[in-house]
């Protein structure tokens, strides 16, 4: 039963992905490289990956900074500085754009899709980068040092080879999450593959081009994912090697004001300029008058289509968490790695492949609620069934053995034992996939109910048109409700490692 569940969650997954590749195929072959050699398509390429490849180095230079500032060396307010730097994650890419075209409506094209990209995505180099850092053996850099090595050397021959491995990995994921962004280079007016898809599907009554599109993308990404796999599992095994005691402070001497003033302009510009302008123009919307109907209204809608689209994406990752977690083989492998297909897939061809499913296949359910929240879950499959495997995996396995010689069977034994104990981590990764649900925007534009408003679909609708002031409580309330589930989260992180100690207590 836990496999056929299992298979049955992958092959969801992998079904807009498979009738994508079909409609784009459905007008022939000759069709499809009609499409891939012309010029645009090219041009769409070319703009893409160089954007990509650009916030993905300067993210690799600014992560790899910060983290050896906060985590080695004598940075003042180093360990607040810690905290303030992960925050730019929780700001979608479309608020960031729109609180600085708000200050700056001539800000656009690739400079301005560059500056907003890498100050909400350095931190996914930050964090592997300063992991790496408190778990690497710090004898290394003290017999480089006693050799005669300055610090800087010190750093980039010894360090910065002890830390590659995460950075590399970090930098490939800012790379996938560039390629399939849709907010920010919609907003700031640079034409990038994501855009172009959209464009092309809005723009004539044939799709066929945006399916062909959609799949480029899709290859594209998958290039970035099998890389950004592999530099993680090399990152995994080397940071497993931790040191058995912490690395000595490091003094920055003349250059810790400058460093400090380093880190205080790029919080200011990820985290003081969102602020400050979202802070301004809520100001104004205030007094030109907000409709807090219309703001309840979206507000619920994004709880709503969130909520339902994380229960249904944790229901589908229980079965392949566990199976991932309990059974060895290729099948409990292929299962997993099939359910992953989302981590490849941006938000805009799964929805493009949905839509063309549910005009041609499944019309009473286009544009529902239930189409839309298995979107949601097509997406964001990999974020909970990591969490599940995970805690399932942290649950003592003697436990269940238990469990098994007082009578219960398999079924009954993880649904009153393992499940409970699995349970914080399960719902940690309930409370991520909700949070990256209401943050989801092209996808909800493509297949969002009829009469159904979200924030992130009436913020980018009023952005679009340079209405900041109503789009601005509309960036509020989303950064509101999107804390919300990050707090839960920590709290069941917390939950979770206490229950896996009484756990392991338990067991001996």
């Amino acid at each position: 039963m836990l496999t056929a569940a299992a298979i049955a969650a992958a092959v969801a997954a992998l079904t807009p992905l498979a009738y994508l590749v079909v409609r784009a195929f459905g007008g022939g072959t000759e069709r499809v490289w009609q499409v891939l050699w012309q010029q645009r398509t090219l041009d769409l390429a070319l703009r893409s990956i160089s954007l990509a490849l650009a916030v993905a180095a300067a993210c690799v230079v600014l992560g790899v900074a910060a983290a050896w500032l906060v985590v080695r060396s004598d940075l003042p307010g180093r360990r607040a500085a810690a905290v303030l730097l992960v925050l730019p994650l929780a700001v979608p890419s479309y608020v960031a754009a729109f609180t600085w075209i708000a200050q700056w409506p001539g800000l656009s094209g690739f400079w301005g899709a560059f500056g907003v990209l890498t100050l909400v995505s350095f931190p996914y180099v930050l964090l592997p980068v300063a992991a790496a850092l408190r778990t690497a053996d710090p004898a290394l850099e003290e017999v480089a040092r006693t050799l005669g090595r300055s610090a800087p050397r010190t750093f980039a021959l010894v360090t910065l080879r002890q830390v590659r491995p995460a950075a590399t990995a970090g930098g490939l994921l800012v790379a996938l999450y560039v390629l399939s962004d849709f907010g920010a280079v919609s907003l700031l007016r640079y034409d990038a593959f994501t855009t172009g898809i959209f464009t092309s599907y809005q723009a004539t009554f044939d799709r066929t081009p945006a399916a062909i599109l959609g799949c480029v993308l899709v290859a594209l990404a998958l290039v970035l994912t099998v890389g950004e796999r592999r530099a993680r599992g090399v990152a995994a095994v080397r940071g497993a090697r931790g040191a058995a005691r912490q690395a000595a402070v490091v003094p920055l001497g003349r250059v810790r004001v400058p460093a400090a003033l380093g880190v205080l302009a790029l919080l200011t510009a990820s985290l003081g300029v969102p602020v400050y302008s979202l802070l301004r123009w809520l100001l104004a919307g205030r007094s030109a008058g907000a409709d807090l109907g219309d703001l309840a209204s979206a507000a619920w809608g994004t709880v709503t289509v969130s909520g339902l689209g994380a229960l249904l994406t944790v229901a589908l990752a229980i079965p392949v968490g566990v199976l991932a977690a309990r059974h060895q083989g290729r099948l409990a492998r292929g299962v997993e790695l099939a359910s992953f297909a989302g981590h490849a897939l941006p938000g805009i061809t799964v929805g493009l492949a949905l839509v063309f499913f549910g005009i041609r296949v499944a019309p009473q359910l286009y544009q529902r609620t239930p189409m839309l929240a298995f979107a949601y879950a097509v997406l964001f499959l990999p974020l909970a069934v990591g969490a599940v495997r995970t805690a399932v995996a942290a649950a003592p396995p003697v436990l269940e053995d238990v469990s098994r010689s007082l009578g219960k069977g398999r079924a009954a034994t993880r649904l009153l034992v393992t499940m409970p104990l699995a349970a914080p981590g399960v719902l940690a990764g309930a409370a991520l996939v909700f949070l990256t649900c209401a943050k989801e925007l092209p996808a909800t534009l493509l297949l969002r109910p009829t009469g159904t408003d979200t924030l992130a679909t009436e913020l980018w609708s009023n952005t679009e048109i340079g209405a900041f002031a109503a789009a601005a409580p509309y960036a509020a309330v989303l950064l509101v409700v999107a804390a919300v589930p990050a707090l839960a989260l920590d709290q069941f992180l917390r939950t979770g490692s206490a229950r896996t100690r009484r756990g392991e207590e338990a067991s001996r």
